[in-house]
């Protein structure tokens, strides 16, 4: 990663002067390249040393007691030379400070242009689904984040939702999930199908992207006469199907997306029925979510499935421990055929309550 900001971890609820500390001891040099800091920290050291010499000439301390800590003649030419260290040191701190503002301004300036790019790759306005709603729920922990989330329309009345979640956070995992994003285009327009785009994902991100970084997904495509879905779940959070008091988790069908190129992936189905939601997320909802079992408590959130479902469920992020991106994508049935509520075999987890 060739860029990394540091921020300052400031609880919000400790006292003034712990805050006041914290900032005191922060080295706001940290972010520099290696050359600038140095010289920034010679800088800084050299003004400190001018001021300590003139303390100690003001105090009347021997020379003798302080030995080679105080190398500079007293008296007025003692005086001079510490004014020159003191205001070199300060011209050039502060020529290395102005260069990293203008840096750190030129890189902001950069993630803001990266986030409105971003934004636009998410989808702004999404097609009406006769008999279906869909609403989705979006918020980076910075700036720009690494979650991706996509509804495509398919032909033969069938619609792909897809979710993905790329390690790390920041520019480089925004630049993986634009990755993913234009490859889930591409291929769902040729071969609209969750294992042909687990598998082929896979083998691009192996081939063009670092060892390093992988993505979990979920990729789902749903019939929307019958309210059938099929899907490969790449190592990703189980998405649930949720039908008034039964609850089915898509578990995963595959490995994560990048780490391994022979990975195989299988296909898992279900079926939505009337008044039945479909919930995919990333783990920064479940990992926001105060309490001992997170899932319980997204059944709770379904389990009224209705048009506040979506708000009941961003209540549950608890922003003191959110720490990831947050990605919700709801899709309820409102209307269509009289299917049941139908889990499939293995890897699915069936909990009736």
């Amino acid at each position: 990663m060739p860029f990394r900001i540091h921020k300052v971890k400031l609880d919000n609820f400790v006292g003034p002067l712990r805050r006041a500390l914290r900032y005191a001891s922060y080295d706001w040099t940290r972010e520099m390249p290696k050359r600038k800091r140095l010289i920034t920290w010679v800088s800084i050291l050299s003004q400190g040393y001018a001021l300590y010499c003139v303390l100690m000439w003001a105090l009347g301390v021997p020379k003798a007691l302080l030995g080679y800590m105080l190398v500079l003649p007293n008296g007025p030419p003692g005086y001079l030379v510490a004014w020159l260290l003191y205001m070199i040191g300060w011209y050039v701190m502060n020529g290395m400070l102005a260069s990293e503002f203008v840096r750190k301004t030129q890189l902001e300036a950069d993630q803001i242009a990266a986030q409105q790019i971003q934004q636009t790759l998410h989808p702004q306005k999404l097609k009406e689904l006769p008999g279906y709603m869909v609403e989705t729920y979006y918020k980076a922990f910075r700036n720009i984040g690494g979650d991706y989330f996509d509804v495509v329309d398919l032909p033969n009345n069938r619609t792909l939702f897809a979710v993905a979640d790329v390690s790390g956070k920041g520019m480089p995992a925004a630049l993986l999930a634009a990755n993913i994003q234009a490859l889930v285009r591409s291929i769902a327009n040729i071969e609209p199908d969750p294992l042909a785009l687990a598998r082929q994902i896979n083998r691009h991100l192996i081939r063009y992207t670092p060892s390093e970084r992988f993505a979990t997904a979920v990729f789902v495509v749903l019939s929307r006469d019958s309210g059938e879905l099929t899907y490969v779940n790449a190592g990703h959070n189980p998405p649930i199907v949720s039908c008034s008091g039964s609850t089915t988790f898509l578990e995963p069908t595959g490995m994560p997306l990048g780490l391994f190129a022979g990975a195989e992936y299988e296909l898992g189905t279900a079926i939505i029925r009337p008044d039945g939601a479909l919930l995919l997320f990333t783990d920064g909802l479940t990992d926001s979510i105060s309490g001992g079992n997170p899932e319980d408590l997204l059944r709770d959130a379904l389990a009224d499935n209705s048009e506040r479902t979506l708000a009941a469920l961003q209540s549950l992020v608890d922003p003191k421990i959110n720490q990831d991106d947050v990605t919700i994508l709801l899709v309820r049935r409102v209307a269509g055929s009289v299917s049941s509520c139908v889990s499939p075999p293995h890897p699915n987890r069936h909990i009736s309550g």
